[in-house]
């Protein structure tokens, strides 16, 4: 296939560096994306009389004919072709011979990419968008099964108050809504068209910037023409707000392998969503949880990539660019896979609430609602805390528990404990008094939930 830019060049392209160039392996996935585009860019040429109304229509009509045979299977992307703009092209020429050049009127191939991947970026956010609203679906439907389940809640790992499933999983619902908002955000920011900038500096025909921008669900058009070209901040961003997402998945996988482990067993897993050891027969596995775990740094390294080569890049379009995108496409996948077998492995998860209960009862989780019930009698909380501290200590040395140390022992440490301390460090009534908005208390994570539900309608 003759190159489109053959005329200066006396010589070909070498084998090695022809393959070295071509990026059609990883672009062809935007063959949608490009004819959307160069239909919108020939509707203009149109109308404004760039070309004639017939030339336009022959144009469209065989973009949309080619488009039609690649999606039905009649057509196959052409892997020896430089990259989906060339191919587009080529067939386009091929079918209706040189009415098919003008195409390429007042366009080039710098603008021509950055439209393309704004506008697969925004396919694809929509859909991410989608899986995560899903993932958090799942999560609210075991916060409401489990919103009493009363568990330890952690800090340091250690075994801190006393929490209800429920309060815990909505955690990472609220994390995950604020990620749906990082990317409307990004996307938001991204949703200007380049089209028209042309290789940097615009064209001298008489486009109409405005009517391919709105042509194709643009808010606008990219102001500067170098910067159209140029800017590929939309993917960093996109990219990082992906980051962040796994991230959260990360911390969510890190909970359910311990939770699933026989020195917690919170939690089992399906078998659907575990795997077995070819060696030890009665391991069952959290491998989708440990698979996305290591899937994170894949992703960070997809967002450090694309940073990496941006930051030394004069103005305007370089080739380095190129690899925008193989690191978001593989970015993009790598999150969209993830969320799609998080979503039901958290939905068929089942609590096991009687080891929860089991492990709140250790640890002295009740030991902060003691110093409260003192504060409570009159006394500063310092004082309350170091009281308790003291009673911690000794319970520890003798082998004890808050729940059951005799009301003499307490009297011991202050005169103003009561039998009626007993009632306030039940674990049930831990956490049933912290009535704070956003607190563990069963009114609070029933709000919480019908706030999550809002966020993702």
């Amino acid at each position: 296939m003759d190159k489109m830019w053959a005329g200066r060049f006396s010589k070909a392209l070498d084998k090695q560096a022809d393959d070295f160039n071509s990026s059609i392996h990883f672009d062809s996935r935007m063959y949608k994306q490009d004819i959307a585009g160069s239909i919108a860019h020939c509707a203009m040429l149109g109308e404004t009389g760039i070309i004639t109304k017939e030339e336009s229509s022959a144009i469209i009509d065989s973009l949309s004919e080619i488009l039609e045979d690649i999606e039905s299977g009649k057509l196959e992307i052409d892997m020896q072709a430089e990259d989906i703009h060339m191919f587009v092209e080529a067939e386009l020429t091929k079918r209706i011979g040189d009415t098919g050049k003008k195409l390429h009127t007042a366009r080039s191939r710098n603008d021509q990419v950055a439209l393309d991947i704004r506008l697969y970026l925004r396919d694809e956010i929509t859909q991410i968008k989608e899986l995560i609203k899903k993932l958090i679906g799942s999560i609210v439907l075991q916060a409401e099964k489990n919103k009493s389940v009363i568990m330890p809640g952690y800090t340091h790992l250690q075994r801190a108050q006393p929490i209800t499933f429920g309060h815990h999983l909505l955690a990472y619902a609220f994390m995950l809504c604020r990620d749906l908002d990082r990317l409307s955000d990004a996307a938001a920011r991204m949703n200007y068209s380049p089209l028209g900038s042309c290789a940097l500096a615009g064209t001298t025909y008489p486009t109409n910037r405005a009517m391919t921008a709105e042509k194709l669900g643009f808010d606008g058009v990219c102001e500067n023409s170098i910067d159209g070209v140029s800017d590929r901040d939309f993917c960093i961003e996109i990219m990082s707000a992906l980051s962040v997402t796994m991230m959260h998945l990360s911390r969510f996988s890190e909970e359910i392998i311990l939770w699933s482990s026989w020195e917690f067993k919170f939690i089992e897993l399906d078998d659907a969503y575990t795997t077995g050891s070819s060696i030890m027969p009665q391991k069952k596995n959290p491998d989708m949880a440990e698979l996305v775990r290591g899937k994170t740094g894949r992703v960070y390294g997809d967002l450090f990539t694309l940073l990496t080569v941006l930051k030394g890049i004069p103005l305007a379009y370089n080739k380095d660019m190129q690899e925008d995108k193989e690191a978001i496409f593989d970015a993009v996948d790598t999150v969209k896979h993830c969320l799609e077998v998080f979503a039901p492995m958290i939905e068929t998860m089942k609590a096991i609430p009687e080891n929860m209960y089991k492990a709140a009862g250790k640890g002295f989780i009740n030991a902060t609602d003691l110093a409260d019930y003192l504060v409570g009698k009159g006394l500063p909380f310092r004082s309350a805390y170091k009281i308790v501290g003291s009673i911690v200590a000794r319970c520890i040395k003798d082998d004890a528990v808050l729940d059951e140390l005799p009301l003499e022992v307490y009297k011991e440490y202050d005169s103003r404990f009561e039998s009626d301390l007993y009632d306030s460090i039940k674990l049930e009534a831990c956490v049933n008094r912290r009535i704070s908005e956003g607190g563990t208390g069963l009114e609070s994570v029933e709000k919480q939930i019908a706030i999550v539900k809002e966020k993702i309608k």
